[in-house]
């Protein structure tokens, strides 16, 4: 199975040029946990999550209307191109520790992937379980 079988081909991004309010209301607009950060043309720039806002901006006692999405944004950015396996997909959030991964085909994001659209998938329950086993390893539970 290819990663463009289960992916979301529902994109919702960001500009790096928007400012944090703007991320925040898409996030809870849209009830997800993170945004592309994308060039009008489509190039992926990072990722901001609602964890970035807290975190880099609000915990920082920042203004959210004045910090810009560039400012805060994950630039180290992991994805997926269209035609690779889930399998593949899985072990690299396993790896790098992440829940979704932005999926682009000839340089333009096209989708997301993220470890609940694999799990859903009836062949593919025993990758997502194997890969949120080693995302969650080591997380401390209150």
């Amino acid at each position: 199975m290819k990663v463009q079988d289960v992916m979301s081909k529902r994109i919702i991004s960001v500009s790096p040029d928007e400012n944090a309010a703007v991320a925040a209301r898409l996030l809870s607009h849209y009830n997800i946990g993170a945004l592309p950060v994308c060039t009008k043309e489509g190039k992926l720039r990072g990722m901001v999550t609602d964890r970035d806002i807290v975190l880099r901006c609000v915990a920082a006692e920042e203004d959210p209307m004045r910090v810009k999405v560039s400012d805060i944004m994950t630039r180290r950015v992991f994805s997926v191109h269209a035609q690779q396996s889930i399998d593949e997909a899985s072990a690299l959030m396993a790896k790098e520790k992440i829940r979704r991964l932005p999926v682009h085909d000839n340089s333009k994001i096209i989708g997301m992937v993220s470890l609940s659209d694999i799990a859903r998938q009836p062949k593919c329950g025993k990758q997502a379980a194997q890969a949120f086993n080693e995302i969650t390893q080591n997380v401390r539970t209150y």
